[in-house]
């Protein structure tokens, strides 16, 4: 089986600030703000959504495969694709846009600031899901499962239905691109997907956006997966709430693409028929895997480790 990955494919450019953002920003003054920032390290990244989250899960062996859109300046990210063996064949080129591009200040305490410049991404709604699946849909790999990551917002809309008319369960996964929706289109996501996963702030941005707490919401997917950071995560199903335990990390070094992770944890544990508590505790392993390391796909441990490593955490395998 397989899934299709629909979001961004973004270059990040990282840059990390030594203090606190809140030291540099006076609450009072925030009328007249005009503020820089000394970042002494700066590094240049493959990112976007789809690409961290197809990388993460081909470290678990998945079959991702991505949908997106990208510009003419994108041949290193293929390049990079086709090192680790992820499928690409969806991703459409646009010559005479830039790929996705997000410029990212990490503070000392792991906050922080992004601008982001859409590019390419702005172009998603050429792509079309059915199209992929009655492709694949006689091969050994058929698509039946999806995840709508931040993309461009008439893409993201269109994808929805498409995956609908498929018959394709998906995981609605709006992250920054949550706040490009208002409320009526929110509920319109979340009676078309199957399963949605938000961060806390952005399960309380849905949460006011609709009108329905966490527990309502909820009611209308099999899960509701909110991650919680350095908290763990929570997972709503069934009518009840499975706390998920955090990963200790001795060393965090760099959060960039560590929900990515997580949804990649997700998306295994729904491929395989993990029980909830299984799938959220990989998806926790997953992110600290990643944050003990600069950039979003830069580590890379063996399929073997991964197993032991959940062992090791949590007294059980995956």
């Amino acid at each position: 089986m397989a899934s299709l990955i629909c979001g961004s494919i973004a270059f990040d450019t990282i840059m990390s600030f030594e203090g606190r953002f809140q030291e540099q920003i006076l609450p009072d003054q925030l009328h007249i703000l005009n503020v820089a920032f000394l970042v002494p390290h700066m590094r240049r990244e493959f990112g976007g959504c789809a690409g961290n989250i197809a990388y993460n899960l081909k470290l678990l062996e998945g079959k991702p495969m991505i949908m997106a859109t990208v510009g003419g300046d994108a041949g290193s990210y293929f390049d990079q694709l086709s090192k680790h063996d992820i499928n690409a064949h969806f991703i459409r080129e646009i010559p005479e846009a830039f790929t996705a591009q997000a410029m990212i200040t990490t503070d000392r305490d792991n906050n922080q600031i992004t601008a982001f410049h859409p590019g390419a991404m702005s172009e998603s709604y050429l792509n079309n899901v059915g199209t992929a699946v009655l492709a694949l849909s006689e091969t050994t790999h058929p698509i039946n499962l999806g995840i709508i990551a931040p993309d461009g917002r008439e893409g993201m809309i269109l994808h929805a239905q498409q995956f609908v008319d498929s018959k394709v369960p998906f995981i609605f996964d709006p992250g920054q691109g949550l706040p490009m929706f208002n409320g009526d289109e929110l509920t319109t996501f979340i009676s078309q997907a199957s399963y949605i996963a938000v961060n806390d702030y952005e399960g309380e941005m849905l949460s006011q956006r609709t009108g329905m707490p966490l527990t309502e919401i909820a009611k209308h997917v099999n899960a509701l997966v909110v991650t919680k950071g350095a908290q763990g995560a929570e997972i709503y199903t069934d009518g009840q709430m499975i706390p998920i335990p955090a990963v200790f990390v001795e060393n965090p070094i760099d959060p960039t693409g560590c929900g990515d992770a997580f949804r990649a944890g997700l998306l295994y544990g729904i491929e395989n028929h993990l029980d909830w508590e299984t799938t959220g505790k990989l998806g926790s392993l997953m992110g600290a895997i990643k944050i003990a390391f600069e950039g979003p796909q830069n580590h890379q441990p063996t399929i073997g480790t991964l197993h032991e490593m959940f062992i090791k955490s949590f007294g059980h395998d995956f």
